[in-house]
């Protein structure tokens, strides 16, 4: 079959490679791809949002099957047009990627379907967010209610910062329209947990748990970026937990999204905070995380379109989803200065280093060919190295050894990735 993955960072790499070892596929595109994804599928020239040309070049190449990775053209409506067209697609509708597309839309959500989740308020008034926060508790947490590539929630110590934080989401509308509501939520302490999840619009498959590391610097330190490193899967990810959230969470949030007329299908990624009150959803995303494609995908034993193509048919239900008993850690290789500036267009050497070494990956989130076919530069997250290993230590340590075989002119990463791993007994 041929298949096309509609994308351009890591987790479309890391999805392509997972695509490229079932034995049904004969033929993957990538629109628009980058230089990693070029070395397993034809990239062409068209991007996530040209849902014209991407529906006109899967007819083109009669396309099997076409799997969307980014949150963009979800949130746009991208699966609706290549359905309306007749073609199979991987990804929730427009009326159910409104999960990821607006936070107001899923905290009111789990406040209807009693899902656990922080305390929050919506408003669309900038006065009005200042006098509910002249009366708040303090840290609290504002969040511009739309995509802002996972950018658009600040953490505010007091009222000045807040006050700060409502002008810069809704009035200077740093993250654009996505400011036009903001959430207020109440600012919650514990350990983070990502869980990825397939769903067919009933039925729901855990993933292996996974843990991002958000801050630009060690320690925790810096800005918030997409994410600068991942490990999976995590340790603090226990059994009781795990029991708890298919118990009050998982199933509950696709029940929910059914009963309002918005069946999901395909990957629901549940951000987790592990409170002294037990699991609760810090956010939901409508797809693969990045990075946390880039540790849990490498894992995964099932055939990918298998999967995929069940959560289409409504057949999930009958897929035995697996994962190897080992672990994943991925370190993200960045431009120096991200995510604030940073210069693109150095040469990246080294990434032979990576061909034919099993367990050890390197994702391509940020490259491109420059004119002389050389690979370079071409964001603030570049590269995202990846190792497996028995124990999460040893992925740890390969991982970090790993990162030391490929080099460009301003690399930068942190140092600290999975390191919470050493407190576990």
């Amino acid at each position: 079959m041929k298949v096309l993955v509609v994308g351009s960072g890591g987790r479309e790499h890391a999805i392509v490679t997972s695509v490229a070892k079932s034995p049904r596929v004969d033929k993957i595109y990538c629109a628009p791809g980058n230089a990693g994804i070029a070395a397993l599928a034809e990239c062409v020239p068209i991007g996530a949002m040209e849902f014209d040309k991407l529906v006109a070049f899967a007819k083109e190449k009669e396309i099997d099957f076409t799997i969307i990775g980014m949150d963009d053209p979800l949130v746009g409506g991208i699966v609706d047009v290549f359905e309306a067209e007749g073609l199979r697609v991987f990804g929730p509708k427009k009326n159910a990627a409104i999960l990821e597309g607006s936070k107001a839309f899923s905290k009111d959500l789990m406040k209807k379907y009693n899902i656990p989740t922080a305390a929050y308020e919506n408003f669309t008034d900038p006065k009005a967010a200042i006098a509910y926060l002249e009366q708040a508790k303090f840290p609290i947490v504002l969040k511009a209610d739309g995509l802002a590539l996972g950018k658009g929630v600040l953490i505010c110590e007091n009222l000045d910062e807040a006050k700060a934080g409502v002008k810069e989401i809704m009035e200077d509308k740093k993250f654009g329209a996505s400011g036009n509501t903001m959430v207020i939520e109440e600012f919650m302490t514990g350990r983070e947990v990502s869980v990825l999840s397939f769903v067919d619009g009933k039925t729901i498959k855990i993933m292996s748990s996974a843990q991002d590391h958000k801050r630009a610097k060690d320690g925790d330190q810096g800005l918030n970026t997409g994410g600068m490193g991942n490990f999976s899967p995590s340790p603090f990810y226990t059994e009781e937990v795990d029991d708890f959230c298919k118990k009050y969470i998982y199933q509950a949030t696709v029940d929910a999204m059914a009963k309002e007329g918005r069946p999901f299908t395909g990957v629901i990624f549940f951000g987790l905070m592990l409170t002294e009150d037990g699991p609760k959803v810090l956010e939901y995303n409508a797809r693969f995380g990045d990075p946390e494609a880039q540790v849990v995908l490498p894992r995964m034993k099932n055939d990918i379109i298998d999967v995929m193509e069940a959560c289409v048919d409504g057949k999930l239900d009958t897929v035995d989803l697996q994962f190897e008993d080992n672990a994943a850690v991925c370190v993200v290789l960045a431009s120096d200065g991200y995510p604030v500036s940073y210069e693109k267009g150095f040469e990246i050497k080294g990434l032979e280093n990576f061909d034919g070494k099993d367990g050890y990956y390197c994702f391509h989130a940020g490259t491109k060919f420059d004119e002389n076919g050389k690979i370079v530069t071409n964001g603030g997250r570049v590269l995202g190295v990846t190792a497996k290993g028995a124990t999460l230590k040893e992925a740890r340590a390969n991982a970090y050894a790993a990162t030391e075989w490929v080099d460009f002119a301003n690399k930068y990463m942190r140092h600290d990735i999975g390191k919470a791993i050493d407190e576990v007994k």
